[in-house]
């Protein structure tokens, strides 16, 4: 798994992730992303921006009808807006807003709690946990898995999202930094190269360790990667 991980970060670098200009917008992008592209959940924060919704206290004060409206540019915003709320609501709540008190906790505690909050599933958890926390808890995708199973890596606990989760728990070094980077990596990968319907495995930097790109080379379908 760490090979996979050194090659992507030779050939792409480090991605500087998670965006966001604060740990409110990496949560809330977090939560604004499920089902949306990036593209639109930047207009959306770029919204609350405007409104200068920039913290759990005033977005906690924020009428829910008015808060649809304002990330409308997510998708499905009606029921986004209720999972901010919920979000607002528990930090101020419990802890007073006060996200250092909240991710003070260790990471499997804390993981179980925010799972416990209407709209945090488990990918929403571990972005918040990684990027926002820093706390070691990898994320995995339907890039990560895509990518994965192209290259001939599946987990033998089972491929629900707590197996391939152990998966990389026990095959990449335990380090918040490494987990941030390797999750950026495999989504920009993604985008550049492995994408969903017509994976561009001629000159992929994986190809070599890949079922896919080995076998593809195999019948002929590509030339051969100089940088390999």
């Amino acid at each position: 798994m760490m090979l996979i991980y050194h090659r992507l970060l030779t050939a792409y670098g480090p991605q500087g992730w998670w965006p966001g200009d604060s740990r409110f917008e990496m949560i809330a992008g977090a939560i604004l992303t499920q089902a949306a592209a990036w593209r639109n959940v930047e207009h959306a924060l770029a919204n609350l921006r405007r409104e200068a919704i920039s913290d759990w206290h005033i977005l906690h004060r924020t009428d829910s009808e008015i808060l649809a409206q304002i990330i409308r540019p997510s998708g499905y915003y009606n029921v986004k807006a209720r999972k901010l709320k919920a979000f607002a609501s528990h930090v101020c709540e419990q802890y007073g807003g006060d996200l250092d008190a909240m991710f003070a906790s260790d990471t499997v505690n804390l993981r179980r709690e925010l799972l416990s909050i209407y709209g945090i599933g488990p990918e929403t958890a571990d972005d918040i946990l990684v990027y926002a926390a820093g706390k070691p808890s990898f994320v995995i995708d339907a890039y990560t898995i895509r990518i994965m199973e192209r290259i001939g890596i599946t987990p033998e606990g089972g491929s629900d999202y707590a197996g391939w989760q152990a998966l990389f728990h026990a095959s990449v070094v335990p380090d918040v930094a490494v987990y941030n980077e390797f999750h950026a990596l495999l989504d920009h990968h993604h985008k550049a190269a492995c994408t969903r319907n017509d994976p561009q495995c001629n000159g992929c930097c994986l190809n070599e360790i890949c079922a896919t790109g080995l076998r593809r080379k195999h019948e002929g379908q590509l030339t051969p990667n100089p940088s390999a």
